[in-house]
């Protein structure tokens, strides 16, 4: 094997300094399929090697040219099972997506052998770059510092070790305290990691105890499992404040055009009869989000065919109404009109008020697809139902007939006209009906109360209400009493109240009305959001949110107006 070993050392040395990669390639074949095969050779002498390589070099044809007979009369032998490959797609090395034939690439690639599987072309077609692997390996070198420090330290005639190594383990905590990224690190990491490899080294050379570093090692694992698991903790609850927190940009908005409102005394428009006018089509919105419920109107009006009987009516809250305000005296929908309306003004609707504005409550339910079915597999789904404040919705309405109801997460994608004319056949409400999620499924929220096990629960959104309905069937009495029935459940009290006060009261609208999702599941078909009339952004991450849904966010932020002075300054089209 020494044999073998030498002579192809001296075959590389020799075609390197040729430059004739394509030979080298052919002649070391040789003795590596004779070394693998286990196949009795009889090999030439070194010398005679060297004589065949000068004698092959000057032929002007070239050696891969050159015939068996003729490599056999200068003394090369000829190696059996071995065939010189055509130029074809299989001969071509793939380095970074770019195709190269095996004689231009570099010999630290390493060629694909063809014959015995061709794995290096896989992986380099699907290698994935590393990010930050400066930060990596300086994080993997100090845990390995810190495993032999320890031992190293008891050992006294290692002082000037150990003392290099506490520097060195210092420094790089210094720099990975101050660096989560490649782009952080200081211009002279590359020398820190040097330093640290080669005290890694030495460590490694002294003779050492390997029970102690064994428990070293484990000790530092368990620690990084308790920090690991503190951090998935910690995570989660970063989560949840992220979602239910109004971000910074629209927090700046709302406080901006507060104080412009009471600079400018903007001229307040009394469009009193369109607001009262039950021949109009009356969009209702409850929100506390200016920039969404401005998306939900805009979007509206954008695919409206006549926008001349539109009037949307925002039901907003003290915090938030002035700002309300001023958006929406500034900006103009083609020919719809917009109220704003406190709900929380004692003074304006008498008993219709609420201590405070209620936003559709999203529930998350998850249960698994069949009984046997494993945790992993549990289907998730987000039930968003009405709020106290939609109850109130006949009295603040009193001239109305009928309303549509729109959540301000939602887009809209054509036009809603055709709900007006829609014939509920006596039922209060039309809503997408989830069948997917069946009353039984609820009954932990449900309790003790009759209901249809196998009906379908139904999701807020979009909603068509027949006001004058509402009012026969006294729906919000009916409610209330359900409330307070439940006064100990306070999380699942609304949903409890509001699907048994909607038993049977729920025309089922076409599917292809609302696509829901959004904000939640990541594997929706695009060809369906770009086909559905309404997209409902339910969910945790709200296409406003940075948490949102990045390849779902271009349909929401289509409808934000790029050009206005205060969505520039308060960062929000970012």
């Amino acid at each position: 094997m020494n044999q073998i070993s030498d002579a192809a050392h001296s075959y590389m040395l020799f075609y390197r300094k040729q430059n004739n990669s394509s030979m080298l390639i052919y002649h070391f074949s040789f003795y590596l399929v004779s070394f693998v095969g286990h196949m009795p050779l009889q090999r030439p002498s070194p010398s005679d090697v060297l004589k065949g390589f000068v004698n092959e070099a000057k032929n002007e044809t070239g050696s891969i040219n050159a015939t068996p007979k003729t490599q056999q009369k200068k003394g090369i032998p000829i190696p059996p099972q071995v065939v010189m490959q055509p130029f074809t797609s299989k001969n071509i090395s793939r380095i970074n997506g770019k195709a190269k034939m095996k004689s231009d690439v570099d010999e630290s690639e390493g060629f694909c052998d063809l014959k015995y599987g061709s794995y290096c072309i896989w992986r380099e077609e699907n290698r994935e770059e590393m990010h930050d692997s400066m930060v990596k390996k300086l994080k993997d070198q100090l845990f390995v510092a810190r495993a032999y420090f320890p031992s190293i330290v008891k050992i006294p005639a290692q002082s000037k070790l150990s003392g290099e190594f506490k520097q060195n383990i210092q420094e790089v905590e210094r720099v990975l305290s101050e660096s989560t990224t490649d782009a952080d690190l200081p211009p002279e990491i590359q020398k820190k990691s040097r330093r640290m490899e080669a005290v890694i080294a030495r460590a490694k050379s002294v003779s050492l105890d390997c029970n102690n570093i064994d428990k070293k090692l484990r000790q530092i694992f368990d620690l990084t499992e308790d920090e690991a698991n503190f951090h998935m903790k910690q995570s989660a609850f970063l989560y949840q404040l992220a979602v239910q927190t109004m971000p910074k940009s629209l927090h700046c908005l709302s406080m901006r055009l507060t104080v412009e409102y009471f600079r400018d005394h903007l001229f307040d428009k009394e469009l009193s009869e369109k607001y009262s006018d039950p021949t109009l089509q009356h969009y209702v919105i409850f929100s506390n989000n200016v920039i969404a419920s401005s998306v939900v109107i805009n979007s509206t009006v954008v695919h409206a065919i006549d926008t001349v009987n539109q009037v949307f009516h925002v039901l907003t809250d003290w915090q938030n109404y002035y700002a309300m305000k001023h958006w929406f005296l500034r900006n103009t929908f083609r020919d719809a009109v917009v109220q704003v309306l406190n709900i929380e003004d004692p003074d304006s609707y008498g008993k219709a008020t609420l201590s405070h504005l209620t936003l559709p409550v999203e529930f998350r339910v998850s249960f698994p697809s069949n009984d046997s079915a494993p945790a992993i597999n549990n289907r998730t789904q987000y039930v968003s139902i009405f709020s106290h404040s939609h109850y109130l919705l006949p009295e603040i309405f009193k001239n109305l007939e009928k309303v549509v109801v729109l959540d301000d997460d939602v887009v809209v994608q054509q036009d809603l006209s055709a709900l007006w004319s829609l014939n509920m056949g006596g039922k209060v409400t039309g809503a997408i009906e989830i069948c997917s999620v069946k009353m039984d499924q609820l009954r932990s929220y449900l309790g003790d109360h009759s209901f249809q096990k196998h009906s379908c629960s139904w999701m807020s959104g979009l909603n068509v209400i027949d006001l004058a309905r509402w009012r026969d069937l006294d729906i919000s009495e009916t409610y209330w009493k359900l409330v307070k029935e439940q006064v100990s459940m306070k999380e699942g009290s609304a949903l409890l109240a509001t699907l048994l006060t909607f038993q049977d009261q729920i025309y089922a609208l076409d599917r292809v009305w609302v696509l829901s999702g959004l904000g939640h599941d990541y594997g929706l078909d695009i060809e369906g959001i770009k086909k559905a009339a309404v997209l409902h952004y339910n969910g945790n991450m709200k296409p406003w949110l940075d948490l949102g849904i990045p390849k779902y966010k271009e349909y929401w932020k289509k409808f934000l107006n790029h050009e206005d002075q205060y969505l520039s300054e308060c960062n929000v089209n970012r």
